[in-house]
């Protein structure tokens, strides 16, 4: 399906693929979003955080039209969803979390089948097909059917059906889930292609090494807000903790460190200290007898994942003594 030439504003600035403003859902007296405002770029990787419940499946589902939100406003390349679906759906991919893939269709029947729901027809259909196949490794398997395929295979039908008509716009969702080694890395570097082309994509994970390795944006939902925007560098370096993990046997003894420290919710003593490489001789002396009860200890250097858990454990905090 053909698309608009990337639209721009009235002063020339180019117009993002995806605008969220002050955007909220809730259900019943749950608050699953609130008042979020945030923005993709045409070409931009995002990776979308944040711990279950965090409100990003929800988000997703209302930028695809799935849910309705309570207030605010969503764009897709400039285009009012609430105004218009159909038009600022045009050029939007998503694959959601749940397969939804036919069984008992061939790999092939699939990917025509929705081929021909984005539009296409015949020639163009037939096309597309094969080149969507091709760097998803399902070119020997196209006359398979899709009950034979392993979750990985299924996997890899299930995101290549959301890219058949070229969308400007993709939301995956959890799109590794449960999926072989080999399977991640196709996803990974096909999703790298598609941004090089100029296609957003909005990539939600829990796997931060994901995250990483597509060198993407990054945006932390918490308790349906937004608590972080930024490059995976700013956020590294603005948040990324640096500390001595600790773990013992029979859960945190009784102790008093010179150090800020924290508690976990997997039941590990962080013990926030700068070059923590250098600092471990001193919080070894400094829990005296408890060394006894040490089963493990790990240095932390800043991270995405350190920084994500330093994020969402201050929200958390903020919340318990709000």
């Amino acid at each position: 399906m053909p698309t608009d030439p990337e639209p721009r504003r009235a002063d020339g600035a180019a117009i993002p693929a995806l605008s969220l403003r002050a955007v909220g859902k809730r259900y019943g007296g749950t608050t699953a979003l609130e008042g979020v405002d945030l923005e993709v770029a045409e070409g931009e990787i995002m990776g979308l955080l944040g711990h279950n419940g965090a409100g990003k499946t929800t988000l997703m589902s209302l930028v695809a039209g799935l849910l309705t939100p309570d207030t605010g406003r969503i764009e897709i390349r400039g285009v009012d969803t609430g105004s218009d679906p159909r038009r600022a759906r045009r050029d939007l991919g998503l694959a959601p979390q749940e397969l939804g893939v036919y069984h008992t269709l061939t790999v092939r029947q699939n990917l025509r089948f929705f081929a021909e729901l984005a539009g296409l027809r015949g020639r163009r259909a037939r096309a597309r097909t094969e080149e969507v196949a091709e760097p998803f490794g399902l070119t020997a398997l196209l006359e398979r059917r899709v009950s034979a395929l392993s979750g990985g295979e299924q996997r890899r039908v299930h995101t290549a059906m959301a890219l058949l008509h070229r969308p400007k716009l993709v939301l995956l969702d959890e799109p590794t889930a449960g999926v072989d080694v080999e399977t991640r890395a196709r996803l990974i570097g096909y999703v790298k292609e598609l941004a090089g082309s100029g296609t957003a994509v909005c990539y939600s994970t829990h796997y931060l090494p994901e995250v990483e390795a597509l060198d993407a944006s990054v945006a932390v939902l918490d308790h349906g807000r937004l608590i972080a925007r930024g490059t995976l560098p700013e956020l590294v370096r603005s948040h990324g903790d640096s500390a001595v993990e600790l773990t013992f046997d029979g859960g945190v003894p009784p102790l008093r460190l010179p150090w800020p420290v924290t508690h976990g919710a997997d039941g590990v003593l962080r013990v926030h200290v700068e070059q923590p490489q250098l600092a471990t001789t001193d919080v070894l002396a400094a829990l005296g007898e408890s060394v006894r009860l040490l089963v493990n200890l790990r240095v932390v250097q800043p991270s995405l994942e350190s920084a994500f858990l330093h994020l969402t454990a201050r929200e958390l905090e903020a919340g318990r003594h709000g």
